[in-house]
């Protein structure tokens, strides 16, 4: 399979739960994860949210409700779904998603540690895209 090691973990079902907002995905090696949309989200791999280099990231906020509204696969090492914000360029390879919920606990503590020491709320709407900053139109 391209693009993949021998070692990268293939999964075998996936399971997008609307009700729940979890995305649950069974790996070949019996290991099954349960990943809230909320953390896909904000751990998106696309550089709207990574950034273009380390420090670049871009904290995310107010996805606590985001939906997954579909999902493609592509290829056959990832998928990429469409949020209900709109967000749609993060494509989640399989070692990623099994990354993601090796480390969930830790990656939501680091998440809400970000969001402490931004002094930003889980909850506060994003700035407007485009990075208009406010105060130019006086």
């Amino acid at each position: 399979m391209a693009g993949l090691d021998k070692d990268t973990p293939i999964p075998i079902a996936l399971t997008v739960h609307q009700q729940s907002r979890v995305l649950e995905i069974s790996y070949a090696d019996g290991a099954t994860f349960r990943l809230p949309f909320e953390l896909l989200r904000v751990y998106s791999p696309s550089a709207e949210v990574q950034g273009h280099g380390p420090g670049q990231e871009v904290l995310q906020t107010g996805k606590r409700d985001v939906e997954i509204v579909s999902i493609e696969a592509v290829g056959n090492y990832a998928v990429q779904p469409t949020f209900s914000d709109g967000h749609s360029s993060g494509l989640f390879a399989w070692d990623y998603l099994y990354r993601l919920g090796a480390n969930q606990e830790a990656l939501w503590q680091a998440y809400l540690d970000r969001l402490a020491e931004a002094g930003v709320d889980r909850d506060a709407p994003m700035p407007e895209a485009g990075g208009h900053a406010c105060g130019h139109h006086h």
